[in-house]
């Protein structure tokens, strides 16, 4: 990829729109206005102009324009924005235009973001708070990415990481003031207690929830045996007719898993196959085998079968179902409801959503994605060695390895193949 190249995509939805704002950002950006506008408009002060083909002068569309000099803009380059109306026509009309234009084309998915690494806009953690926070679907996935997208973590590890390079410095000065002779017999006590409570304050970040769980949503699985109420308590969970409801025993085959937010909170219901001992059907026997695999991965279990059949589970939550019949299985220290009456669902919900805040991150906090938990657990892990080497130079390479895990995370040292899966989550004007 050409990093010299101006690209351009259209930034806002898909038309039709009120307004369709068309991105362009590179060297040539502001030639690029030129050839539409005619001339250049002040410094960021948006200005209404009429755009013209280039080829044959013909008017395209009457826009505010604006002008963002770089590098102290979005990418970092010369930026541009069109302010179009937003109608597919012209939106068409702009993008042929621009195409035609010598060292201008099409944006691909991310590019805009990945520019804004590139030139030091952005670090990597702030790229993927931005990719989460454009994902987001529920409050509590929005606030957790813009805390990380606003820089929180990022400006958590540069603390970090000057606390590393003063320890770092400490040794060098050490090993720069002893003889030759005696470096072995230096007390690096200052040094080793100080990579100490840097590990400890690494580690303790390291016992938040994942965001895993935060963009994927917590994983509520429904089980029991067949016929129990899971099906219809799913259907009542989520608000809608997700699973078949039927009396036949085995209706229910496979995983059926149903994302919805709950108070603002992610979860991603799962029903069952219904668990019974036997069973000649060769696909209901697979799908029991989901249903186990399922109830293990669980974040929360609810259990709708008898009690003293209960799976173990750290997180089971005994659930006394089809509370409106006479002959349903009573349980003791159960959450009584009635999926079709509605008895006691807004008590199990408020019971999910409450155990739910304690195994997500704050809402205003950042969460770790698992990249991020694997190089701080690295960083870690070398401040220990650290801290418990004898040798000076074997603590001062142990201190090096873990300043490039810190490094890694912001994205001082990365990989292209590693750049290249993150900025394709973007959408193309991103």
């Amino acid at each position: 990829m050409d990093s010299v190249d101006t690209i351009f995509a259209l930034s806002s939805g898909a038309p039709p729109s009120a307004i369709g704002v068309m991105r362009i950002s590179g060297p040539r950006a502001f030639d690029a206005v030129k050839a539409l506008a005619g001339t250049l408009p002040p410094a960021r002060k948006a200005s209404l102009r009429k755009l013209h083909d280039p080829e044959n002068g013909s008017l395209l569309d009457e826009a505010l324009v604006l002008v963002f000099p770089g590098p102290a803009t979005a990418t970092g380059e010369d930026l541009a924005e069109l302010h179009l109306h937003g109608g597919r026509a012209v939106v068409r009309g702009i993008e042929n235009a621009l195409a035609h234009i010598q060292g201008l084309r099409r944006a691909e998915a991310g590019e805009f973001t990945r520019r804004a690494f590139a030139n030091g806009r952005i670090d990597l953690n702030e790229a993927e708070g931005l990719a989460d926070l454009l994902a987001a679907e529920t409050e509590w996935q929005r606030r957790s990415a813009a805390a990380m997208a606003g820089g929180a973590f990022s400006a958590q590890v540069e603390q970090w990481r000057e606390a590393l390079l003063r320890l770092a410095a400490m040794l060098e000065a050490e090993l720069d003031f002893s003889d030759e002779d005696d470096v072995g017999e230096q007390d690096y006590s200052n040094i080793s207690n100080g990579c100490i409570e840097l590990h400890d304050a690494i580690s303790g970040h390291l016992n938040y929830p994942a965001a895993e769980k935060l963009r994927d949503g917590l994983r509520v699985v429904l089980a029991g045996p067949p016929n129990s109420g899971k099906s219809t308590l799913l259907n009542a969970l989520v608000s809608r007719e997700a699973a078949i409801v039927s009396d036949i025993a085995g209706t229910t085959r496979d995983l059926i898993e149903v994302p919805v937010s709950l108070e603002g909170i992610p979860f991603l219901f799962t029903d069952t196959a219904g668990l019974r001992d036997e069973s000649g059907d060769v696909i209901e026997l697979i799908g029991m085998e989901r249903a186990e695999r399922a109830m293990a991965e669980a974040d929360m279990l609810l259990w709708l079968g008898p009690q003293g059949d209960a799976p173990k589970h750290t997180a089971l939550v005994q659930i006394e179902a089809k509370a409106d019949l006479a002959d349903h299985t009573r349980k003791s220290d159960a959450i009584i409801v009635s999926a079709r009456t509605g008895q006691g669902m807004p008590e199990l919900v408020a019971f999910l959503v409450k155990h739910a805040r304690d195994m997500l991150p704050p809402p205003d906090a950042f969460a770790l994605n698992q990249r991020q938990r694997h190089l701080l657990r690295d960083t870690a892990l070398f401040l220990s060695h650290a801290s418990r080497a004898h040798d000076p130079l074997i603590m001062a390479e142990e201190l090096r390895q873990a300043r490039l895990a810190l490094d890694a995370l912001t994205g001082r040292a990365s990989t292209e193949d590693m750049l290249d899966a993150l900025f394709g989550r973007f959408c193309i004007g991103k």
